[in-house]
């Protein structure tokens, strides 16, 4: 397998480098999610009841990442069974306002945009 260079322009520019972190289809919904919860902690199982059209193994692969990039917290309680609860970092925290407005965005606009989608 031939590796790709990396585009210097990509290493430079900051926009890409945050919203590849978190822009991609399930973690915006990830996030959301936890922030919108009572508690703000979430287990697995829980996340993927408000997800369900999101695979259990996406949604692992999801937390996995938001987790290496610091957006979320992964607690493991030593018990039998193994629980794990989910909640977002300080970081993690400080993004919802911008995931929010968003939010609050597309809701406004959403009907424009999906009468332009081409079928």
């Amino acid at each position: 397998m031939v590796k790709k260079d990396i585009d210097p322009a990509y290493l430079a520019c900051p926009i890409r480098q945050v919203i590849s972190r978190f822009g991609d289809k399930w973690s915006m919904l990830v996030l959301y999610t936890l922030h919108s919860s009572e508690t703000g902690v979430l287990r697995f199982n829980e996340l993927h009841h408000h997800m369900t059209d999101c695979s259990q193994k996406m949604l692992s692969a999801t937390l996995k990442s938001l987790e290496q990039n610091n957006l979320i917290d992964r607690k493991v309680y030593p018990v039998v069974p193994p629980r794990v609860e989910y909640s977002l970092t300080d970081m993690g925290k400080s993004l919802m306002p911008s995931i929010v407005s968003l939010i609050e965005w597309a809701n406004l606009h959403f009907d424009d945009i999906v009468s332009k989608q081409i079928l």
